[in-house]
């Protein structure tokens, strides 16, 4: 009989509702929001589902202990105390990621990762005469340690790498858009998947293999190459291959078009060269253009979505550039429902259009907005 457990989710600031949405529609209990994560109960192949299927999660931890201690020594005391060896062999490899706030004892998350070592590895030695090593590299278990104040959470991770690297991106750009910003956008854009889809500044393909992935609900992670719980002790194949044929049998069709458009050769044939990798069955088109200069010449809807240069890792005039794309939506883009990422936030207000909504999310470290606009012709009184 499976048995459920907590796992916590972790995603990026302003995706926590999306991710809760999605780990409902996946089947999901007791699912409960919190800062940059989301935690939810299931079982062993619920876990490894969420692994496989979420598109907004980067990585999925089982927490296994939770504790309050008074000092060092009471610290050490409750991670030894732990039953590691339900986790790990002697002969197994293990790493510690530790994250530390408010601590009077730790002041330093490397301090409270060797703490946690020394414990578990005398665990070992008192009860097995032989011990875990420590691989930074490629360990068969990894365990993160959470200190706030003097409350300590022990988790193992499931995920491994960083659930973004879905395993398709293998031609990059100097400022990549990550996969799993990429794909919260377009679940918070609200795209409807009844109409075309277009990315102007398209780069390496990012917004437009997302795009086909949730167009035809292929789960984000199925090309992955591994999966940390697949080093776990209780690691069933059997059960993960039952839940992978369970989720590619959901996949749907799609008729609609994604197309991109880049100036760059070189960002052209390196989006060519992802899309194909992806092997997605969608009719995706990317072609060398300058969107500045394009126009769409029919009434039909259309899906836009923008990743102009911030003026931050790519040096642009943005204030210039940002003023252009305004011209251009207004003047060539009727019948378009327009997103823009930027974490240049003067350089936003050169776009000349009143926005819808506005969020606030984070590039990596940049503060950043995604700013809608409706695109159409006379003022919202002739069009309502």
């Amino acid at each position: 009989m499976s048995v459920n457990f907590k796992m916590i989710a972790k995603t990026f600031y302003g995706f926590e509702d999306i991710l809760a949405d999605e780990l409902l529609k996946l089947g999901a209990q007791k699912i409960i929001k919190g800062n940059r994560s989301v935690s939810f109960f299931g079982d062993k192949g619920f876990m490894y589902k969420s692994n496989m299927s979420l598109r907004t999660a980067l990585k999925i931890i089982k927490p296994i202990k939770e504790f309050r201690f008074k000092d060092l020594d009471d610290y050490y005391k409750k991670i030894y105390e732990i039953k590691w060896e339900h986790y790990l062999d002697h002969s197994s490899t293990f790493l510690i990621n530790s994250v530390v706030f408010h601590s009077k004892i730790f002041n330093n998350s490397k301090f409270t990762s060797l703490k946690a070592k020394d414990a578990i590895v005398d665990r070992f030695r008192d009860k097995f005469n032989k011990r875990p090593d420590v691989n930074s590299f490629n360990p068969q278990l990894k365990i993160e340690i959470h200190v706030n104040k003097n409350l300590c959470t022990v988790s193992l991770d499931s995920s491994g790498e960083s659930l973004h690297k879905r395993g398709y991106k293998k031609f990059n750009s100097a400022a990549p858009l990550n996969e799993v910003l990429a794909a919260g956008i377009i679940l918070l854009s609200g795209w409807d998947k009844k109409c075309d889809l277009l990315d102007p500044m398209c780069g390496t393909g990012t917004f437009l293999i997302e795009a086909a992935m949730i167009a035809r609900n292929i789960a984000p992670n199925l090309n992955r190459l591994s999966f940390a719980f697949e080093k776990w002790k209780d690691w069933d194949n059997e059960l993960y291959e039952k839940i992978e044929d369970s989720v590619k049998n959901k996949e749907i069709e799609f008729d609609n078009k994604l197309y991109g458009f880049d100036i760059s050769n070189a960002m052209i044939r390196k989006a060519e060269k992802n899309i194909e990798i992806s092997e997605l069955g969608v009719d995706i088109e990317v072609v060398k253009k300058d969107f500045l200069s394009t126009k769409k010449t029919d009434e039909d809807k259309l899906h836009i979505l923008i990743n102009p240069p911030y003026d931050k890792r790519i040096s642009t005039d943005a204030d210039e550039l940002y003023k252009k794309i305004g011209d251009t939506l207004k003047n060539n883009y009727l019948f378009s429902d327009v997103w823009i990422i930027t974490a240049n936030l003067e350089a936003i207000k050169s776009i000349g259009l009143r926005s819808n909504k506005k969020i606030k999310l984070f590039n990596s470290n940049l503060e950043s907005r995604l700013l809608n606009y409706n695109i159409y012709p006379g003022s919202k009184k002739n069009r309502a």
